[in-house]
């Protein structure tokens, strides 16, 4: 009996370590989302400006670090955040299925709230196929190894941040667009939820905190579906050309 409820304990508080890492590591994430998005609206400035500020998230903090220095430590961070976060998601889904498929759980104060199992679900095919999203935009924009412009990877690496933005959101490549729509709507989604989730967490649940945790959860996703879909949309439509 007495082993029995040290390890109960031992669980409980394994599962509570669990989401403060997953709550950390996303409100990271989310903070570098936030950046990135400023940093896509330089595109309505031209593309001395975009590629001054694509330039400059290589050359922060140089000579200090290393050309690139500060970008590599973002991506490590990064990276880190995205392995635990998912790590962390995957063994409480785990932990979820043994336990008859309960959902997610978030103590308001007043009462214990179970998050409908249809969000569940979202929340974790969701957060996959974000993960597949993530790879296929780090090929197109980062590794360059997606090219939806046309010619050879060497014009298109010669294009520029800016230039390769603006080929790849013409109307002759919509599919494009489409995927990114498809994904930053579902990312928005996922934030929404996570980001309620992860003040919850780290705020201790209570309940008379709980409308202002939907609040920033509500503007933070709005936020970012708006601002990571503008520049795509202008694009789109000849409003940046």
């Amino acid at each position: 009996m007495a082993t029995s409820t040290v390890d109960s304990v031992k669980g409980r508080r394994t599962t509570v370590a669990l989401k403060i890492a997953m709550a950390v590591t996303g409100l990271l994430f989310v903070l570098f989302l936030l950046m990135h998005m400023y940093g896509n609206l330089k595109m309505f400035l031209g593309p001395e400006a975009y590629d001054g500020y694509a330039h400059w998230m290589r050359t922060v903090l140089y000579p200090l670090l290393p050309h690139e220095g500060s970008l590599w430590v973002m991506r490590v961070v990064l990276a880190a955040s995205i392995i635990i976060h998912v790590w962390a998601a995957l063994t409480l889904w785990n932990r979820a299925g043994k336990a008859r498929g309960q959902a997610y759980k978030v103590n308001t104060g007043k009462k214990i709230t179970a998050i409908h199992s249809y969000t569940g679900s979202l929340m974790r095919w969701g957060g996959i196929a974000l993960a597949f999203f993530i790879v296929f935009h780090l090929l197109q924009f980062t590794t360059l190894h997606v090219n939806a412009v046309g010619g050879t990877r060497a014009d298109y690496v010669a294009l520029g941040p800016y230039y390769r933005m603006l080929g790849s959101f013409q109307p002759e490549n919509w599919w494009v667009y489409v995927i990114y729509l498809i994904a930053i709507a579902a990312l928005s989604f996922h934030i929404h939820h996570g980001v309620w989730s992860a003040l919850a967490t780290l705020g201790l649940s209570r309940s008379t905190r709980e409308k202002a945790y939907k609040a920033v959860a509500d503007v933070v996703a709005i936020a970012i579906f708006v601002g990571f879909m503008t520049t795509p949309t202008a694009i789109l439509f000849g409003i940046i050309s």
